[in-house]
């Protein structure tokens, strides 16, 4: 997943001003205490990084890859 593609996801599943606002100030365990925006920031892997923020926020797997089902690839 490339950087651009986790924020259309937070904009598309979140919308745009609360995906934004979650993704500066919500703090996620699974990524050591960082919100999403400080992880990425570091190098952390956008994936990860998406994981983590729907699993925090309680996303169904079926919601958490937009409305064109754009699942990556399993590695």
């Amino acid at each position: 997943m490339r950087y651009s593609e986790f924020w259309e996801l937070v904009d598309e599943v979140f919308g745009p001003q609360v995906g934004r606002s979650l993704a500066a100030d919500q703090v996620l365990g699974a990524l050591g205490d960082r919100t999403s925006h400080e992880a990425l920031d570091q190098g952390e892997d956008p994936r990860s990084v998406w994981r983590a923020l729907c699993d925090a926020m309680e996303v169904p797997e079926q919601d958490r890859w937009g409305s064109d089902q754009r699942r990556p690839a399993r590695r």
